[in-house]
Parts: C-alpha cells; sequence; structure tokens
C-alpha cells in the first residue's frame, strides 16, 4: 500500500474480537504490532455483551482506535426472535464505556430482521443517534440457504422486505444519519457469489446503497415539483458531485420522470449538500 497504508486501518471483522479465547485474541494483536505505525489504527468488531473495561484496557495498549458493535436492532422482541444473545441495554452500556474509553464508536444495524418491521427498524436508528456514533453500517437483511431464516421463510413465517420496500426505508435512514452527521460506512452487503447464489427471496442488490441514494433524490423532486406545470421545462439544481444519484442508475431516475410528463434541465450550485436539490 505504501504512504496509502496512513490512511487506512488494520481491521479484525467477521466475528466478535473480544469474544474469542483471551490468548487468541492478544496474539492477534500481538502480531500487528510491528505494523502499527505505518497505519491510521486498528478496528475492530463484536458483540455488545462481551466489552467491559477490562477489555477495553487491554484493547487500548495495543492502540485499538476504532471499535463496532454488532448491535442490529433496539428492539428487545425482535433481538430475542432472532436469538441474537443481547439486549438494547447491553447495546447502550457498551457504546457508553467505548465511548469513556475514548474509542471511535460504530454501531451496526440490520432492517428487515424477522420480527421486526420499518417502524421497529426507524426506533433503532433513532436509539442510534441518541448513543451518538461516529460511524453506522446498514446492513438489509438477506435469507440464505440452510438457516433459522431460510426455515422461517419457507414455511411462510418470515416475510421479508421486497426490495423495492427496503429501499424506500434505507433512503429515509441515511436522511436521518445524514441530518445527525453520522457517517454511514457501509450500507448493502458486499457482493459474492456464494451471497448471489445462495441467498432467496430475490430481495439482494450489489448497488443498494447506489439504489438508495436515487430514490431520496427522485423523493425530494417529486416533493418540490407536485404544484410546477408538467408543460414547462423544470430546471433542477444539485451539487456537481450528485449528478448521477439524481441520474439515478441508468438514468432511471429521469426515465421515470419522463414517463411521469417532467422535462427537466440540470444546472449545479456546489453550495447544496450532497441529498439537496431545488427547482426553478
Amino acid at each position: 500500500m505504501g504512504e496509502n497504508s496512513k490512511y487506512a486501518e488494520i481491521a479484525f471483522f467477521g466475528g466478535s474480537f473480544t469474544a474469542i479465547d483471551r490468548v487468541y485474541m492478544i496474539s492477534l494483536l500481538n502480531a500487528v504490532t510491528p505494523f502499527i505505525d505505518k497505519f491510521a489504527g486498528i478496528r475492530i468488531s463484536t458483540r455488545p455483551d462481551f466489552i467491559d473495561s477490562e477489555v477495553l484496557e487491554i484493547l487500548k495498549s495495543y492502540k485499538v482506535t476504532s471499535i463496532e458493535l454488532g448491535a442490529q436492532s433496539m428492539d428487545d422482541d425482535v433481538l430475542n426472535a432472532n436469538n441474537r444473545g443481547h439486549f438494547s441495554a447491553d447495546v447502550e452500556n457498551a457504546s457508553m464505556l467505548i465511548k469513556q474509553h475514548g474509542f471511535s464508536l460504530g454501531l451496526q444495524m440490520m432492517t428487515g430482521l424477522y420480527k421486526s418491521d420499518a417502524a421497529k427498524d426507524i426506533y433503532t436508528a433513532e436509539r442510534f443517534i441518541k448513543l451518538k456514533p461516529d460511524t453506522v453500517r446498514i446492513y438489509p437483511t438477506v435469507i440464505m440457504k440452510d438457516t433459522y431464516l431460510a426455515e422461517l421463510y419457507s414455511n411462510g413465517e418470515f416475510v421479508p422486505y421486497t426490495l423495492d420496500y427496503s429501499i424506500d426505508l434505507c433512503s429515509k435512514l441515511i436522511l436521518m444519519f445524514e441530518k445527525n452527521n453520522i457517517k454511514i460506512i457501509r450500507l448493502g452487503l458486499h457482493y459474492s457469489d456464494s451471497l448471489k447464489n445462495n441467498s432467496l427471496a430475490n430481495n439482494y442488490h450489489p448497488a443498494f446503497k447506489e439504489l438508495c441514494e436515487n430514490k431520496i433524490f427522485l423523493d425530494k423532486f417529486l416533493k418540490q415539483a407536485d404544484n410546477k406545470n408538467k408543460k414547462n421545462n423544470l430546471t433542477v439544481f444539485i451539487n456537481k458531485n450528485s449528478l448521477s444519484k439524481f441520474l439515478g442508475q441508468k438514468k432511471n431516475n429521469i426515465i421515470t420522470l419522463s414517463k411521469m410528463g417532467y422535462k427537466i434541465n440540470t444546472e449545479f450550485d456546489n453550495t447544496l449538500g450532497k441529498y439537496d436539490l431545488y427547482i426553478k
């Protein structure tokens, strides 16, 4: 990575780092110690119920800088139904300790879990915002073959969100976190052949974040254009960096608006935020 490594972090992901055997955890930290000064820091992910002052002191001594908690939901009924093994109080307590010890806090949520709904997902986002994390990750639930959720899905007990429903919900979550200056560092699951080939319900999309951002601009345009004459050309002002988001994937927003009878010109106003627009 060369000079670029100073902007990157060493990361321990894919499991609950503080829940593994303590000797093994420390051996992993020792393994990266010779390289830590070349990187911006160390980021780990873990369970909320495996955080306490003792483990945080250990992590601090090894120059860990960021801790992400797999909170998933702040509704205890949802957590219990999905066998998460922790409750919302664990997320709150762990978040408080992490911030008190000077770490950057990240929270991860899953939308559309078994027994959840849009109101509960929005409630989770609201609870996250009160905890003031530095970052969040949002993962729409995808049902994988040969899992408990797949069994619930096959017998009709679990009806997952459709892709369109999930896009509509997550477009709202983006704006909630954006308004509160909380950075979304991931929205949607990373693509893999295994994910694509072993998922059920046809509600996964590899460009999920892009689709959500497109929906934000489509909704904002329609809200502002509601009382304007479709026979007139409408000039939409956006930040230059937001052009592709406004046009939509494969210009789908423009195609949709054209079918609705809108004639649109675009102009740039770089004083606008990345999700803002106005119409003249």
